[in-house]
């Protein structure tokens, strides 16, 4: 996917996340997160997309901390909320190709790291603020879907950080039905290793729509939201180990 992609992506996701709130109300329990309501949801994304907007408006080359998460509420918090989220597209969309600053995944540029991950940071806290509806979390479209399960896969738990092992070899796929990609996940007792490929046989496999693989993968959707078949002790262990934390 480009950067404008990803960009435009981040603007209807946030837009959308900020509608759920508006409806849910405030106080409303987010069912994704459990003890958290739609304010401790907004509190938590409108920090991170202001940190992100000062990586990219400022060009910080080290890491710097996210700033204290704000105490507004209400309709106050909703406008704030907003405020911030069109401040980090606006500067994306600013930014310059050859942008310099930092980073913790591996991408093309540090302009396409900014796009794509707060692309899909907002794009799961959509899918928060829609769980705190009757309807629940609404469809993610399948080429970007496909997009953040290569980045959970390959980016996040490639990383030696990732907690996602198994005591001996042993192999997940996950098979996105709809677009056609696929991961090959290598679990040992070492950090993951994921592939773009079928190849060899696999111990458990997770299929299904590309947004219903990725929602499940993130731990927004039960894992019977998908297909599993083999041995279903590695989803499991996928859903006790994988999740991604602010710290």
């Amino acid at each position: 996917m480009s950067i404008d992609t990803h960009i435009d992506a981040l603007d209807t996701a946030g837009k959308a996340l900020l509608e759920a709130a508006a409806t849910a109300g405030p106080g409303a329990e987010v069912a994704t997160c459990p003890g958290w309501r739609v304010r401790d949801l907004l509190r938590h994304t409108t920090m991170v997309h202001r940190w992100a907007t000062a990586f990219v408006a400022e060009g910080h080359t080290s890491y710097h901390p996210g700033g204290d998460e704000t105490a507004l509420d209400g309709d106050e918090l909703l406008a704030y909320v907003r405020e911030g989220h069109a401040r980090l597209v606006g500067a994306l969309r600013e930014a310059p190709a050859d942008l310099e600053c930092w980073t913790f995944l591996p991408a093309p540029s540090p302009l396409a790291f900014w796009a794509r991950r707060q692309a899909h940071e907002t794009t799961v806290h959509r899918a928060d603020a829609e769980s705190a509806l009757a309807a629940g979390p609404g469809p993610v479209d399948p080429a970007l879907a496909a997009d953040g399960v290569d980045e959970l896969l390959r980016a996040f738990h490639g990383r030696d950080r990732s907690r996602v092992r198994a005591e001996r070899p042993r192999t997940l796929r996950v098979r996105a039905t709809d677009t056609g990609d696929v991961w090959t996940v290598r679990l040992s007792p070492e950090a993951p290793r994921t592939t773009r490929d079928a190849e060899g046989p696999a111990d458990c496999e997770l299929s299904g729509p590309a947004d219903r693989l990725y929602l499940t993968l993130w731990n927004r959707l039960p894992q019977e939201a998908v297909t599993v078949t083999g041995d279903t002790s590695l989803a499991l262990l996928w859903r006790e180990n994988s999740a991604v934390t602010w710290s």
